[in-house]
């Protein structure tokens, strides 16, 4: 960034005080700090890398207060750098602000195939970081294991499952599997059925494969409990609210099977739990117009089973289907596999996780598999004129929403708002600190409520429903209109 660039966003800084997902700030005036490397990593990690400004006190209500040295603070945060792997070249700005000096460090994005950035002297478990709002967390291992995935082109979709036999694979739809293959691979069709069965990833040559039982076999979760969906219907906008009755769930179901038999009965539930409206066209002809376009919600239940991770770090996660008063949410394990980043969705084709399930899906449904889905999926909303859907990634899994109507809770891709503006739009309704920290994803509440709710009721913007008792575990927190 340019001088200039520096200098509208400290002032962009001291008038929303606060730091961000893309911002960290140091005060650096007595010194340079000592713990440089979480932020260097969670940096280097994230889409778009980050920038840290030196001069900034956060705790002293966001005071510029100048750095020690600007020059020897960039050979101290230069020698930092070099402690990671790999190593990170950090672009320095120096600028003269109320006649102080303040150092900037922006932080490219690490390439993919060198993911995930580590302080060395850490070691690769200990000295990976991420960024989760405005705080660098340690990755977990399962983190750091999803980029070893893509570096080293671990296909977990074949990996073999212990305890399973050939004969767990079903004989009736292997049959109708090699009918389909004869008419639309027919080269393919003509090689043994065993040799055509390695050579699409359905078993190793002696045993089924999770693909093969997750296509073929005859009772897949016989060997995964947990790879199915689980499908939900909440009385209410967030999870955790009831009905008049005290009931958790207006319907909930589990769904086990193929990939192909689960998406028709998440299908069907979706139909039988989301708004239709009646239209009666001129003729006096009845049409029914779902809450939601239906090939919307197949293609995102079906990317969902396709695209989630089938390692061994997953396999006890389903699919979640949730369908709140205001939304649709459809949640699987495995964030973004290899370069694919949330701009690129729908616009470049991506790597892909499991490249053998989604090959065998176009024979078995006719699925497209030419990066398609998102696009049909975004053109869909927009015809039946609804809100764009919403793509998130947070702490290794892929959450996708479809909004029934404009809702003020939209965030990442439409706009972009500082965590005390959604934290404030939120709480138009009241919300305990658990469903906030769930909505920043953020995993410590306490760390929500030291660092955001307790200045904001300070300021007046927000009030606790049980302010006599403000450790209550029934609190909860609501905005103050103006």
């Amino acid at each position: 960034m340019t001088e200039k660039d520096l200098i509208e966003l400290i002032e962009k800084i001291k008038r929303q005080k606060c730091e961000k997902q893309y911002i960290e700030l140091k005060k650096a005036f007595g010194g340079t700090s000592k713990k440089l490397y979480d932020t260097l990593s969670s940096f280097s990690n994230q889409n778009d890398g980050g920038t840290i400004i030196f001069g900034i006190d956060e705790n002293a209500g966001y005071e510029v207060t100048g750095v020690y040295d600007a020059q020897d603070l960039q050979t101290q945060v230069k020698n930092a750098a070099e402690q990671m792997e790999p190593i990170v070249r950090p672009y320095f700005t120096v600028a003269e602000y109320e006649g102080k000096m303040i150092v900037s460090a922006e932080i490219p994005e690490c390439e993919p195939q060198n993911k995930p950035c580590f302080y060395k002297p850490a070691g690769r478990l200990r000295g990976s970081y991420v960024r989760v709002g405005d705080a660098d967390m340690p990755m977990t291992e399962y983190e750091i294991y999803s980029y070893e995935v893509y570096k080293k082109k671990i296909r977990d979709e074949l990996r073999i499952a212990d305890r399973a036999v050939l004969d767990d694979l079903s004989r009736d739809k292997i049959n109708l599997f090699f009918a389909k293959l004869r008419d639309e691979k027919p080269q393919l069709a003509n090689q043994g059925e065993d040799k055509i069965l390695k050579l699409q990833g359905i078993t190793d040559g002696a045993k089924p494969t999770v693909a093969g039982l997750m296509l073929l076999g005859s009772y897949p979760q016989a060997f995964f409990p947990q790879l199915g969906i689980t499908a939900m219907v909440v009385d209410g906008c967030e999870m955790g609210e009831v009905g008049l009755s005290g009931e958790r769930f207006i319907d909930n179901k589990r769904f086990d099977g193929t990939i192909p038999e689960m998406l028709e009965w998440a299908m069907n539930f979706v139909r039988r739990n989301i708004k239709n409206a009646v239209i009666i066209n001129e003729n006096g002809e009845r049409t029914d117009k779902p809450e939601y376009p239906l090939i919307a919600v197949r293609e995102l239940i079906l990317n969902a089973l396709i695209h989630r991770d089938y390692s061994v770090h997953t396999e006890d996660s389903p699919v979640r289907v949730i369908i709140y008063r205001d939304r649709l949410v459809v949640e699987n394990p495995g964030g973004l596999y290899g370069r694919l980043t949330l701009n690129d969705l729908g616009k470049v084709p991506g790597d892909t996780r499991n490249p053998f399930i989604a090959s065998n899906l176009e024979v078995m449904i006719h699925t497209e598999n030419r990066f398609s889905g998102i696009p049909t999926i975004r053109e869909a909303m927009k015809s039946a004129m609804l809100p764009p859907p919403l793509f998130e990634v947070y702490r290794g899994n892929f959450r996708a929403t479809l909004f029934s109507s404009v809702n003020p809770i939209m965030i990442g891709e439409h706009k972009e708002y500082s965590i005390e503006e959604k934290i404030l739009t939120c709480c138009k309704e009241p919300k305990s600190k658990e469903e906030i920290a769930e909505l920043l994803g953020i995993q410590t509440p306490y760390y929500v409520v030291t660092k955001y709710l307790k200045p904001l009721v300070a300021s007046g913007k927000l009030a606790m429903t049980i302010p006599e008792k403000p450790k209550s575990k029934f609190q909860k927190f609501y905005t103050i209109m103006e």
